[in-house]
């Protein structure tokens, strides 16, 4: 059965809900340059997620909200008390949000905040506390000030380090004693996937894949001194390290397969080993050494990341894939990745493979490895929903991927997994990370806008809000019902 007190909730990012993208001095982020690409093969991962200095250029000189639609979000910044009276409604116990960085510090080098972006995050935690919402907070979601991008090729150079411990040292000292459940980066393994969102690193400036590992052991030096701070000034204050869980399955017994799984495992979990575990695996510097990758160690970086490792492990969770040395084997879109495609499992509309086994599978995985609490804080379906003539969008395809997915995670805490709680990604429909749409759909709630932004923004309860409301109210005991039974 889920623990007494287990944090049941929803998963936002700023740069695809808030909007609001020149207001109240907030400076524009690295989510703010990329495109609307409906089009694009979602199995081309490059074309997805490619960037040039051309692009961002274009971007900015181009004032349009339509093309770079996470400009405009859901207009979250505006309507926050809106969504979260509707949050409260579901029951939610806690929310996990991030802090867009440029709405404080809008080039990422000023020495103090602007008290507008302050003022903002603490009228959102406030209300979120006078609701019984838990604050969790992220302080980097693929939103770093686009001026960092441009002056330091991102996370490449080092110098980002103190502008990102000053930007985390007022996030607790204004912010502290509302949020008490914190996350350094989210998904900080992306960055080697697609080192401009998740990091600022322009593709075309230089050697990508040595920019990347530099960025991406920067941002582990960041994240312990973030994580130090954080047990100083946050009173009862704990950090969280997040990982993308991409699970992987050997595509059959054949040798070369399992030891290509194997590696894909050891990349996959080496950035949380480092939070965890305070030290880089001998496995992976010896891969690094052999792609003629230098991590950047400076003189006290080995010993701030012994020292200051993380309180949890929280992870994102969706799908999982195959590997197989195959050339010609089938591919399948995932979360930031394409894997080898598993004939066992059937694929949601936008190719990425649905595995509630997987997820108790990874539950155990993690658990097993770190021996520390758990926080999955994204898992979900992207779907296109339609409204009925009735007003309401009837998702039972919705509330049948929640409720497998919650069964096993109910059957890895009975064997022992523990796990301080869960948060749907996302419980109302936002502007998408790759292809920068709204007609992928994960929420509980519907808002009328589509991919241009058109549409008047209203909120709209889906039977799923009712189904989800019920899992939380139960805590987690009764999972039955569909789309059919759910009282609307």
């Amino acid at each position: 059965m889920f623990p007494e007190g287990f944090l049941w909730g929803g998963a936002l990012a700023a740069n695809q809900v808030e909007g609001a993208w020149n207001v109240d001095g907030r400076g524009p982020s690295v989510a703010d340059v990329t495109a609307y690409k409906p089009k694009v093969d979602v199995t081309n991962y490059a074309a997805l997620h490619s960037i040039t200095t051309a692009d961002i250029e274009a971007a900015l000189a181009d004032p349009d909200v339509d093309r770079y639609p996470k400009r405009r979000g859901i207009d979250f910044y505006h309507r926050y008390e809106e969504d979260l009276a509707l949050f409260a409604e579901l029951g939610f116990r806690t929310l996990r949000v991030s802090i867009s960085w440029s709405r404080l510090f809008p080039t990422g080098e000023e020495e103090e905040p602007l008290e507008a972006g302050v003022a903002f995050y603490e009228s959102l935690f406030t209300e979120m506390r006078r609701l019984n919402i838990e604050p969790l907070v992220t302080l980097h979601h693929y939103e770093m000030p686009l001026a960092l991008a441009l002056a330091y090729n991102g996370w490449a150079d080092r110098r980002v380090i103190e502008h990102f411990v000053r930007y985390a040292r007022v996030c607790f000292e204004r912010f502290g004693s509302l949020v008490k459940l914190w996350l350094t980066f989210n998904e900080i393994d992306g960055i080697i996937r697609h080192p401009f969102s998740s990091g600022g690193v322009i593709p075309d400036r230089g050697d990508v894949l040595q920019a990347s590992y530099s960025a991406l052991h920067h941002q582990f030096v960041a994240s312990a001194r973030a994580t130090q701070l954080c047990h100083e000034l946050v009173e009862g204050g704990r950090m969280g390290c997040m990982l993308t869980k991409l699970t992987t399955y050997p595509r059959t017994c054949r040798p070369e397969d399992v030891a290509a799984t194997q590696q894909k495992i050891i990349d996959n979990h080496f950035p949380a080993d480092v939070q965890v575990l305070g030290a880089y695996p001998r496995l992976v510097l010896r891969k690094l050494e052999r792609q003629g990758v230098v991590v950047p160690f400076e003189p006290g970086d080995e010993e701030v990341l012994r020292d200051h490792t993380v309180d949890f492990v929280s992870f994102s969770y969706y799908m999982t894939t195959t590997e197989s040395i195959d050339p010609d084997a089938e591919r399948a879109p995932g979360n930031t990745i394409v894997g080898v495609k598993n004939p066992y499992l059937s694929s949601s509309e936008w190719g990425w493979q649905v595995d509630p086994v997987g997820f108790r599978i990874s539950l155990i995985e993690l658990y097993d490895r770190y021996r520390m609490p758990l926080f999955c804080v994204e898992n979900g379906i992207g779907s296109i929903d339609v409204v009925g003539e009735d007003g309401i969008v009837h998702d039972p395809y919705r509330i049948d991927y929640f409720r497998a997915h919650f069964e096993q995670m109910r059957q890895a805490i009975d064997e022992g997994v523990e796990l301080m709680g869960y948060t749907s990604w996302a419980p109302i429909d936002i502007v998408s990370l790759s292809t920068s749409q709204m007609s992928k759909r994960y929420g509980f709630i519907h808002v009328d806008l589509d991919d241009l932004g058109r549409g008047t923004g209203e909120r709209r309860r889906k039977d799923s809000f009712h189904w989800y409301q019920k899992v939380i109210a139960t805590n987690g005991a009764d999972l039955s019902g569909s789309g059919g039974d759910v009282p609307v």
